[in-house]
């Protein structure tokens, strides 16, 4: 008998929940109207959600909450205060990005299970070993992963009782999900933070390959690999789509419903496809999940791709026969609208019917009889009724009657049932009972509307104190990712960090060599290590015993934690509040962490840091905007190869640009051993922190990578780290002297923040 993979569908609204209930979904991820990373989606409100967790388990169908974005200090309040309330829910998880977050979930609110966002950037075994750490139940990987990768991830996490979800429909983005800061940097408006404004689908000035749409992806299908993602173990199915409207989750999440039942009946699956071609696409793809990383997954225009599909299927592509195709499909969109209208309007969306019936008199404990259509109960009190004159000198407020009554009891649950009138026909008039019995009462019938579980008491934020310290003059680190750059650090008393690539050819003893030549050299491992390259990157660890890292990976982290190591926690951990750094030093004890750029100095001026724990910075760097695992030349300049492969990631080194509508030119950068990644036209340059929040950072980091952006620095590196060092002791004219000769320079992202 085959497995039963869960089909998990997007719920951007109410009728694409009620559509994909009606599709066949197991279960449906959906976003409240804040803190959640598709602002742009209409989303639900709180009363919204309880009706349908009700809908959704009545139809054998779970709900999950996405909390997916990283949280700000001045929101933590807030977050408590929704948290408090979800926790007595019947909510089946919440999908998490945020380290704070996961870590306050795992701590206080115990009873919520915790799914991994693919914003976390899940691509190693080491990352799900830190992910359990912190009591998650499943994780989404990243979408980038082959069938093989996810395979050997899946068995680690089942072997961690977690879960697995991949993505297998819907938009693909040409950056790892997590890593992204295009949108933020170029229109403020952080993928983080589930604003993004997607320029990778943008139109650019034509490339010398002749392209307008040089990062646009064709969307993703796993449709025909159903049979290879059972037979690696995933657990659920993830339709993504919580931008579109009801009828393309309707149409999508039926047929994969179709798509899962054919399989689970003959043990194999359709080859029919026809459906999906009905609603809005970009034509589709399985590359990465079949590890064919080639051209052909871009399509150079965003726009919706059915009606060419079905005009070349017919063979007549002339103006006269598009026309007649997009008439045909706008009819079959119409005809779907209608029939998915008619079928969520049979959802009964009513909420269950509470009532309480009160009654009692003088002598006699007070009986509370309380009934909804799945469970009845009765409660009594502990002690008697009295007259309210003889139990209360103000007894004309205290008194039991329907007004006190219902203000004690209205409240109960009003959110997942629709309270009926008290019933007070048989509770005599003029009675007292203490206030505390009749909240003992509430309590009881709370216990039993919850299934027979206690409500969970709210929490309070916890009070975080800064730590007792005497602020010391902040360091200088600067980070380096070339051998003879080392020679102009020489001469400084800087902290010096060392970028290590995402790809190791096999022979990498010259890397290791650089290391044991120079121990004072600390290592920075990059966020993205996959597979093989994971590994290499353990036994680099192993092999020098450094006396501290630096790391954009969790996998690494945890990789840390366990040897004992010194760790820092870079900026792509995105870092932007206390209870990230919490998190860091409790569970995994971390040392220090770098404070996302993202955030402006009023965001970042609250945030509390641990006892004995470092703040890091960095006040000047080439800003990278993505990492993708495409290959980004093939649209742009054009390459020789068709697809990438070993010999590309390890030697290809390239350098190009494109530039957008606006005029803005963006940096393509692939060095040899990296992913290729898109910089912004001009570095990031922030002296004023320094003296804006003084005594709060221990050090702060430049980057002197050599990317070619518009910044002009008419410095060379030795001249660079001691202005720098200048600054940081507080000389004068060394701040004017760094602006005079690193030119332009942008530091929007600190004054705009998030």
């Amino acid at each position: 008998m085959q497995k039963k993979l869960e089909l998990l569908a997007p719920g951007g609204d109410l009728d694409s929940i009620k559509a994909a209930i009606v599709a066949g979904a197991d279960a449906i991820y959906c976003g409240l109207n804040k803190f959640n990373a598709r602002n742009r989606a209409t989303n639900i409100e709180f009363d919204d959600l309880i009706e349908m967790i009700n809908l959704a388990h009545r139809h054998n169908c779970k709900i999950f909450l996405t909390i997916n974005i990283i949280i700000l200090e001045n929101e933590i309040k807030a977050l408590f205060k929704l948290l408090n309330r979800l926790v007595n829910t019947s909510l089946d998880g919440v999908i998490v990005q945020d380290l704070g977050l996961l870590y306050l979930l795992s701590r206080y609110f115990k009873t919520l299970p915790i799914h991994a966002s693919t914003q976390l950037t899940t691509h190693n075994t080491g990352q799900i070993e830190f992910l359990a750490e912190l009591s998650t139940t499943r994780v989404n990987l990243s979408r980038e992963l082959n069938i093989h990768e996810i395979q050997e991830l899946v068995q680690v996490g089942h072997q961690r009782q977690i879960s697995s979800e991949v993505f297998v429909h819907g938009s693909n983005c040409i950056c790892f999900s997590g890593l992204c800061y295009i949108s933020s940097v170029l229109e403020g408006k952080s993928g983080n933070r589930g604003r993004c404004s997607q320029p990778c689908r943008e139109q650019y000035l034509t490339t010398p390959a002749g392209m307008n749409f040089p990062l646009n992806l064709k969307d993703n299908s796993a449709f025909y690999d159903l049979e290879q993602l059972s037979a690696a173990g995933v657990d659920s199915l993830k339709i993504e789509g919580r931008m579109k409207k009801f009828h393309y989750v309707y149409t999508v999440v039926n047929a994969w419903r179709k798509l899962l039942d054919t399989f689970y009946a003959h043990a194999h699956a359709t080859r029919d496809n026809a459906a999906l071609y009905q609603v809005f696409n970009r034509d589709f793809s399985n590359a990465f999940l079949q590890g064919d990383i080639s051209k052909e997954l871009f399509i150079d225009n965003p726009r919706d791709h059915s009606a060419l599909h079905f005009a070349a299927l017919k063979g007549d592509v002339s103006p006269d026969g598009m026309d007649s195709i997009k008439d045909e499909i706008h009819a079959s969109r119409t005809r779907i609208i209608t029939e998915v209208q008619r079928k969520i309007a049979c959802l009964d969306t009513a909420k269950p019917r509470l009532t309480i019936s009160i009654a009692g008199e003088a002598g006699t404990p007070l009986k509370v009889t309380m009934m909804t259509p799945e469970t009845s109960c009765v409660i009594c009190s502990e002690t008697a009724l009295v007259p309210a004159a003889a139990g209360n000198k103000k007894s004309s407020a205290q008194q039991l009657d329907y007004a006190s009554l219902h203000q004690r009891f209205g409240a109960i649950h009003e959110s997942a049932y629709e309270l009926a009138p008290l019933n007070l026909d048989k509770l005599r008039p003029g009675l007292f009972l203490p206030f505390k019995e009749l909240t003992t009462i509430r309590k009881r019938i709370l216990f039993c509307l919850n299934g027979s579980q206690d409500q969970v008491a709210p929490v309070t934020p916890p009070r975080l104190t800064l730590p007792g310290r005497a602020p010391a003059r902040p360091r200088l680190a600067v980070l380096i990712s070339e051998r003879q750059q080392l020679e102009a650090c020489s001469e400084t008393s800087a902290d010096i960090f060392y970028q290590l690539p995402s790809c190791f050819a096999a022979d990498y003893t010259e890397l290791v060599d650089l290391f044991l030549e120079n121990p004072d050299v600390t290592p920075w491992f990059p966020a993205v290590l996959i597979g093989k390259n994971y590994l290499a990157a353990l036994d680099i660890l192993e092999r020098i015993a450094p006396q501290q890292i630096v790391t954009d990976n969790t996998g690494i982290a945890h990789a840390a934690q366990k040897k004992g190591l010194r760790w820092i926690a870079g900026p792509c951990l995105n870092t932007v509040n206390s209870f990230s750094l919490l998190c860091l030093k409790e569970k995994f004890n971390c040392s220090g962490a770098f404070i996302s750029n993202e955030i402006s100095r009023d965001q970042m001026k609250n945030i509390v840091p641990p006892a004995d724990f470092a703040l890091y910075y960095s006040i000047y760097h080439p800003i990278l905007l993505m990492t993708s695992r495409q290959c980004l030349m093939h649209q742009i300049e054009g390459c020789e190869k068709s697809r990438i492969d070993e010999d590309c990631l390890l030697q290809c080194s390239r350098s190009t640009g494109i530039t957008n509508a606006k005029g803005v030119r963006l940096i393509i950068e692939k060095s040899a051993g990296c992913y290729h990644r898109i910089y912004n036209n001009l570095n990031f340059l922030n002296p004023d922190i320094v003296h804006d929040l003084p005594g709060t950072f221990s050090a702060f980091l430049i980057d002197l990578s050599q990317v070619k952006t518009e910044t002009r620095i008419d410095l060379d590196n030795r001249r660079i780290i001691s202005l720098f060092e200048a600054l940081l002791a507080g000389k004068p004219g060394s701040k004017a002297q760094l602006e005079q000769n690193i030119q332009p320079v942008t530091n929007a992202q600190y004054a705009r923040g998030l």
